[in-house]
């Protein structure tokens, strides 16, 4: 004979089932077009990435799976996790909106190349942002050229304003024919006797399929949002605490223009140069605020 407590588990077991089943028929769009099944397990580990704590998580996971529905986007999925997480007054959600941030370096390719300088020159590189440099047959406008010892990185920078825009073959294909011209030409300059040279593309987005294999047989160094494989752009602006300040939250977004406009492109540049928000003439609250917030972002 059954007693209440023995049915009480079977439906709260029946419950779960029936959740991670739920979950596992749940179609949703990404930024491409494409369809694909929502993983919850992929939600859990951004939220993990993003230094949320274990209760934060649950409550965020319970939330995501009661409301999902077929043909819901994966922003409308990354709005409703920022909002959830906010609400838990949670100050991993700042980090959590990385991809926006960095989605915000724009609208032209200027800043988010600044800004991948300046991730070079946090690992003790000098570099040099929008140079043109001689090759053999033609100049050319390198994007950044990073030296550090006896190597030297010369990097394409391919910003997009769309989360579902893949670099193409033709990009790598470009960009390796003028860093040969240019490594032909520079090999016999004395002042880069000895030194090795690397060449780079570097997206905020992703490489389609053919631009991944290429760039792996011909030498080329591919950064993208989310490659190499626990190694992309997301992964070294976290462990570098290099965040862009389009992330803060107690800015403007005419602020952040104005100092970017200005190649002031990191939380940390603003954090050594507070003095720079002068002309903004912000309260004393505010200016608490900020400065805190950059605080926590800079560690």
């Amino acid at each position: 004979m059954t007693n209440s407590k023995q049915i009480e588990s079977i439906e709260n077991n029946d419950s779960k089932e029936a959740n991670s089943f739920h979950s596992k028929l749940i179609f949703v769009k990404k930024a491409s077009g494409d369809e694909e099944l929502f993983a919850i397990d992929k939600l859990e580990r951004s939220l993990q990435n993003a230094g949320a704590s274990t209760a934060a998580i649950e409550k965020i996971l319970v939330n995501i799976e009661d409301w999902i529905f077929n043909g819901v986007t994966t922003k409308q999925i990354y709005s409703r996790a920022f909002s959830v997480l906010r609400r838990e007054k949670n100050t991993s959600a700042m980090r959590y909106r990385l991809k926006k941030a960095i989605m915000e370096l724009g609208p032209t390719g200027y800043p988010f190349e600044q800004f991948i300088g300046q991730l070079f020159k946090k690992q003790e590189f000098e570099i040099e942002v929008g140079v043109v440099v001689e090759g053999v047959c033609v100049t050319h406008e390198m994007d950044v050229i990073a030296t550090r010892n006896k190597e030297q990185h010369l990097v394409e920078c391919k910003y997009h304003k769309d989360q579902g825009k893949h670099v193409s073959v033709q990009v790598p294909l470009y960009v390796r024919s003028r860093v040969n011209d240019i490594i032909e030409k520079r090999k016999d300059m004395p002042e880069y006797k000895d030194l090795s040279f690397t060449g780079w593309v570097v997206t905020n987005t992703r490489f389609s399929p053919d631009s991944v294999q290429y760039g792996t047989s011909s030498g080329l160094h591919l950064l993208g949002w989310d490659y190499p494989q626990n190694r992309g752009l997301k992964e070294i602006i976290e462990e570098l605490r290099l965040y862009p300040v389009t992330i803060l939250s107690n800015l403007t977004k005419a602020e952040k223009q104005d100092l970017m406009d200005r190649n002031i492109l990191t939380c940390l540049q603003l954090k050594e140069n507070f003095h720079l928000l002068d002309s903004f003439v912000l309260s004393e609250k505010r200016q608490k605020s900020l400065k805190d917030e950059l605080t926590h972002v800079c560690g």
